[in-house]
């Protein structure tokens, strides 16, 4: 008896249809670029991941050192915004507002400064400070000291509160550049000393903290006064 003959409209089994030892079809270029962009963002999320972390295991003075170089920036442009034309200049309502702003960032920067330093002494974190933080402690502390006399002289001789509170800022920021390579080279020979950095971060944020809270409550009731009475003239 005959085998009765398959029907013509079966569709045929791929596997039966590629003959055998025939290499698997290539995808098309944009399906390989496509995949290979994909494999660069993943490297290249992994890579901010892993920056992230390694920032946040800096040790305290790396951190409020970071964030006061922040600050700095906001107050200089501050104290460009109080002197930005001529008529500002003689503008006390202006200077107190300036003062005002300061105090708040002061406030804010240095509660963000306090609880990394309490987060890195609960935790034990160890100083670290390799070749390039070294160089930028060293350049930048000089710096800031340099820029913190010159803004304490102009702002003595304007009799300016907000160009001094920058200067004050900058000052901090280059005795926090300067702290770092102390509680590094004071761990590195002797490691039961390790709480020194989270210490001097404790300390230089309640400095800011107290200094931004003189500063509101000096320069709030002068704000309320100067504005009524630049309304007038």
């Amino acid at each position: 008896m005959e085998p009765s003959a398959a029907p013509l409209d079966t569709t045929p089994d791929p596997a039966i249809v590629q003959p055998p030892g025939a290499s698997p079809p290539v995808p098309p270029r944009e399906q390989q670029q496509e995949q290979l962009r994909i494999g660069e963002s993943g490297q290249f999320n992994e890579g901010l991941e892993d920056r992230a972390v390694s920032v946040m295991r800096y040790s305290a003075s790396s951190f409020g050192f970071a964030f006061d170089a922040t600050l700095d920036v906001l107050s200089s442009a501050i104290v460009l915004w109080r002197y930005s034309n001529a008529a500002a200049v003689h503008s006390a309502h202006r200077e107190y507002i300036a003062c005002v702003i300061l105090g708040v960032i002061f406030l804010l920067s240095s509660i963000c400064i306090v609880i990394k330093a309490i987060h890195d002494l609960a935790k034990k974190v160890l100083p670290e400070v390799d070749d390039f933080l070294y160089s930028v402690s060293v350049l930048s502390g000089i710096l800031c000291t340099v820029l913190a006399v010159i803004k304490f002289m102009l702002g003595k001789v304007l009799t300016s509160r907000a160009l001094i509170t920058d200067g004050f800022n900058s000052l901090v920021g280059g005795i926090m550049g300067f702290s770092i390579l102390l509680s590094a080279e004071v761990f590195k020979h002797n490691s039961s000393v390790w709480y020194l950095d989270g210490s001097i971060g404790v300390l230089i944020g309640l400095t800011i903290f107290a200094y931004g809270i003189k500063l509101l409550i000096d320069m709030i009731p002068r704000v309320r006064q100067t504005r009524h009475y630049e309304m007038f003239e």
